[in-house]
């Protein structure tokens, strides 16, 4: 491939918009451009829209149009599950781990210091797997407690089982949240077998706008007050005129990525076969961390490399930036602070003097790119061992 094309290998941290997406949006940043709160035929319009969509995104997961809900993203759906459970039910203990999302551990974090909830971490092994055993003895003592667990870890690939998780919930009468930001639009959720209370999407994670996402309430057991108050929109649960152009574009990436995802998981698998492989030979050395390297049993748009102990470890991010490469060291909500990845830190037994990148895959991502990639990291290693 010509050097000089940038490479995006960071789809864990936003994707490209579909140009269906931008389609599907355009008549409603345009023509289509009524208040749905107004009851004249121009907001009747767009309020038409907006249920279409709603109708579009329930049909796919399975579930009632009622329980989904409109937020300005993964963050505002995890915050409204967690704070709004906690305050309706007045639940007093919540368990985590501390692999979380930011979005979730900052947001019990501040809780627990606040006072609201006692704060429990479940137990991870070196490989990030949830001590299952251990999130039973946390319910046994704690029963009723909030719950909140993400499906598929952004930074090391790693899978919850969400069936298994769920059991256990209900069984203590936990309520459960799972962020399912990573996984949505890459695996299919059926909320009809799903035993979880809450789960969350963000557009622009499976090919859709930034800004916008949704929160899956389930009716049958949860009915949760308002996280944000100021309107009737979205059946009381969340005030605000609604980021119409922006659900619209969730709905048809969400439609796009549910009718094309056998094809895309089929190519985006190839391609993280195509990088192990091509690292462990050219790089003795290399490590995976989580179960990242496990492509049949992991986020599979997910890998995470740990590379030899090198000067280079500072600085590898910023070198393959000069290179037109874009990765990324840990969850990117937390990109351009100086503070290391709190998931791999979280990991006992990692070497903090080793160079650590994450890289995520797309539908538009080619094996030229992972090659290129790889014979650009090699060729970094390659230079220092030489000026040593």
């Amino acid at each position: 491939m010509n050097s000089s094309a940038p490479v995006y290998l960071d789809n864990a941290a936003t994707t490209r918009l579909d140009p269906e997406v931008l389609e599907a949006m355009l008549p409603l940043m345009t023509e289509q451009y009524g208040n749905p709160s107004s009851i004249h035929s121009h907001g009747r319009t767009v309020r038409t829209a907006i249920e279409r969509a709603r109708k579009t995104v329930a049909s796919l997961l399975n579930t009632s149009p009622a329980e989904i809900f409109f937020t300005s993203g993964g963050t505002e759906a995890d915050n409204t599950a967690i704070r709004s459970s906690i305050e309706t039910y007045g639940l007093t203990h919540a368990i985590t781990s501390p692999l979380e999302h930011h979005a979730v551990l900052h947001t019990l974090e501040h809780l627990a210091r606040q006072g609201t909830v006692r704060l429990s971490l479940v137990e991870v092994d070196e490989r990030g797997h949830i001590n299952l055993a251990h999130l039973e003895q946390l319910l046994l003592q704690n029963p009723r407690s909030l719950v909140s667990l993400m499906h598929g870890n952004n930074e090391i690939g790693n899978l919850l089982d969400l069936h298994r998780v769920g059991e256990l919930c209900r069984q203590y009468d936990a309520v459960f949240h799972s962020d399912t930001v990573q996984t949505m639009g890459h695996f299919r959720h059926d909320l009809q077998q799903l035993p979880v209370d809450f789960i969350v999407g963000a557009g622009h994670k499976f090919h859709g706008p930034k800004g916008v996402g949704f929160l899956y309430v389930n009716a049958e057991r949860v009915n949760i007050q308002p996280f944000i108050y100021g309107g009737a929109q979205e059946r009381n649960r969340r005030g605000g005129t609604e980021n119409v152009y922006g659900i619209i574009g969730l709905a048809k990436a969400l439609e796009i990525a549910y009718r094309d995802m056998d094809a895309h998981r089929q190519h985006i698998t190839s391609l993280k076969r195509r990088m192990i492989a091509r690292l462990q030979e050219k790089m003795p050395g290399v490590q995976f961390n989580g179960d990242s390297a496990d492509v049949d049993n992991s986020l599979y748009t997910v890998l995470n490399v740990s590379l030899p102990v090198s000067d280079l470890s500072d600085m590898l991010l910023f070198n393959l930036d000069i290179a037109r490469i874009s990765a990324s060291g840990g969850s990117a909500c937390s990109s351009g602070s100086n503070v290391g990845s709190h998931v791999l830190a979280a990991l006992p037994g990692l070497d903090p003097n080793r160079g650590y990148v994450r890289f995520s895959f797309g539908k538009y991502n080619t094996a030229e790119e992972i090659d290129y990639a790889v014979d650009t990291l090699v060729g970094l290693y390659q230079k220092e061992a030489k000026l040593v």
